[in-house]
């Protein structure tokens, strides 16, 4: 087997890979799309479940920085924060 045929073969199984990943990521991304449809469904709002679940992710010194910055913004504009 020569070189080329390796990096063929290589380059073959990484594509396959990565599409395999794809297809997996189209069906979570489908069954997240059902679990939001269930929640609207159920009376939740799904804007502010989706800001929930992008807090949960943050640290608590990113999102204390960021309500600050939030907060500066706001008041700069005269809105109450």
């Amino acid at each position: 087997m020569s070189a080329s045929d390796v990096a063929k073969d290589q380059l073959l199984s990484i594509i396959e890979r990565i599409e395999r990943l794809e297809e997996e990521k189209k069906g979570i991304s489908d069954d997240i799309k059902e679990v939001y449809a269930e929640a609207k469904g159920n009376g939740f709002d799904t804007k502010v479940l989706r800001k929930v679940i992008s807090i949960r992710k943050q640290d608590a010194a990113e999102r204390e920085e960021q309500d600050a910055i939030l907060e500066l913004y706001l008041s700069a504009l005269g809105m109450p924060a």
